[in-house]
């Protein structure tokens, strides 16, 4: 089995960086995978900004709260088999179809969420259709989130993978931050019986014409030169069953090493994005606005350091942006959490501190993980140990978090919390191995040992 075209070939496909009509390509790339990215984020933004509406609208009673975080973490349930049904798909017949299937459905269920009926209309119904509003959003966003990282990662140039990879990341804050800034301007231009009644629905009905955009920009778009050019190769071959049982049965290492890296890159990812306005608000007694104020300072931040952190991993490397953001999160995380209990300017300080500790990891993602599986079941493989990890520590945080907090009235459980999933996740980056500047073209798994430049450089040196 061969591993790749001639160098020649595949310089056709990809975009050149150099020249202007390749960094319109790369452009158009980074805006395809980045909107699709930005709309599930936003829809988490405006969730968890609007908890407090929602949990009035659909879960009245003493356990208002729980039931909204159970509404967050239910959709991830079915993420994971999302994962296991879109990637081997997206594996097999390409990069392109299957996001332009996920980016509909999400926007689609985001958007019917913002056209339900309340409890008070339709009883029980209310909080159960919206249940399974986030469940369709969960089986889509499985296939979504690996399928925009490989779609970026395969396009990006070797050596700036990093750089070009970090704006799926802005795409993820952007996203949230919308999110967020939406119910903040209507929560100051609105009432609070309008944003009761219906103020809260219309963040999530914008949430349609921004996956139609993101439709549209996937359409123009070729499948990635990496996928391309195995296709052309007749490398991709079988159904997406034998991609699946490809990865099961030969890859389970590079399974197992990113799914302690994304307990704890998830767990801090939600705990710090979704569950932060809740436990602003019933934890240190903030309110609803200055929550809001506190999150969108926060996030600003981490989004203007995304593209610092994605382009210093270039020549730096990945490792030791995620043992830099790992430590960092381990040692101060307590501390921190005391602080943003002392008071709302406090808060701002503590929480974008945490947030730059975090970026690190969230910058690097669309580089680090792609390149962990060879091109015949890197969707795949993302895609599954991704999104098992998420539904099982991740989009469980707020609901976990709550509780605790809840039952002990220990405020600073969260800081806990996400220093043990550090703990995991630096244990799992002793086995991971550096692939920045790396091909990732080809059926092996990327490393310096199997990178394809590296050979030919050599092979053309025996030559001379």
């Amino acid at each position: 089995m061969s591993d790749t075209k001639p160098v020649d070939t595949f310089d056709e496909l990809a975009p050149d960086p150099e020249s202007p009509e390749g960094r319109k390509l790369l452009h158009k790339a980074i805006g395809a995978s980045a909107i699709g990215n930005a709309t599930e984020w936003f829809d988490y933004g405006v969730y968890a900004a609007a908890s407090v509406y929602l949990t009035q609208a659909f879960f009245p009673g003493d356990y208002g709260t729980i039931g909204t975080m159970l509404g967050f973490a239910v959709s991830f349930v079915l993420r994971p088999l999302g994962g296991m049904v879109w990637g081997p798909i997206g594996d097999r017949i390409g990069r392109k179809s299957v996001l332009a299937m996920t980016i509909l459905l999400i926007s689609g269920a985001t958007a019917l969420i913002g056209l339900l009926p309340t409890h008070a209309s339709i009883g029980i119904w209310a909080p159960i259709l919206l249940i399974l509003l986030r469940v369709v959003q969960g089986f889509s966003t499985g296939g979504e989130y690996g399928g925009a990282a490989t779609f970026m990662a395969e396009y990006a140039p070797d050596n700036k993978r990093g750089k070009y990879g970090s704006f799926l990341e802005f795409g993820t804050l952007g996203g949230f931050c919308a999110g967020t800034a939406f119910v903040l301007f209507l929560q100051l231009g609105l009432s609070d019986s309008q944003m009761d009644q219906w103020g809260w629905r219309i963040p999530f009905l914008f949430a349609l014409p921004l996956g139609l955009i993101g439709l549209y920009l996937r359409s123009q778009m070729d499948d990635t030169p990496v996928f391309q050019e195995l296709e052309q190769e007749d490398e991709i071959t079988g159904t997406p069953w034998t991609r699946f049982k490809d990865l099961m049965l030969h890859y389970w290492q590079p399974i197992l090493i990113m799914f302690g890296m994304v307990i704890a890159l998830n767990v801090a990812n939600y705990t710090l994005l979704a569950y932060q306005p809740t436990y602003l608000q019933n934890t240190i007694g903030l309110t609803e606005s200055s929550a809001s104020v506190v999150n969108l300072i926060g996030q600003l931040a981490m989004m203007a350091l995304i593209p610092f952190f994605g382009w210093w991993s270039d020549s730096t490397g990945r490792k030791p942006m995620w043992w830099g953001s790992l430590v960092g999160l381990f040692v101060l995380a307590i501390p921190l959490y005391w602080l943003m209990g002392q008071g709302f300017a406090w808060a701002i300080v503590a929480f974008v501190i945490l947030g730059a500790l975090y970026i690190p990891q969230l910058a690097t993602i669309s580089a680090t993980f792609p390149a962990m599986f060879p091109t015949q079941v890197r969707y795949a493989g993302f895609a599954i140990s991704y999104n098992v990890a998420t539904a099982a520590f991740g989009g469980t945080a707020p609901l976990v978090n709550d509780a605790v907090v809840a039952g002990t009235g220990w405020s600073l459980f969260p800081a806990a919390y996400m220093m043990g999933a550090c703990a995991i996740g630096m244990i799992a980056l002793l086995f991971l191995k550096e692939t920045a500047g790396c091909s990732i073209r080809g059926t092996e798994i990327p490393s310096k040992e199997n990178d394809l430049c590296e050979r030919q450089k050599r092979l053309a040196e025996a030559k001379a």
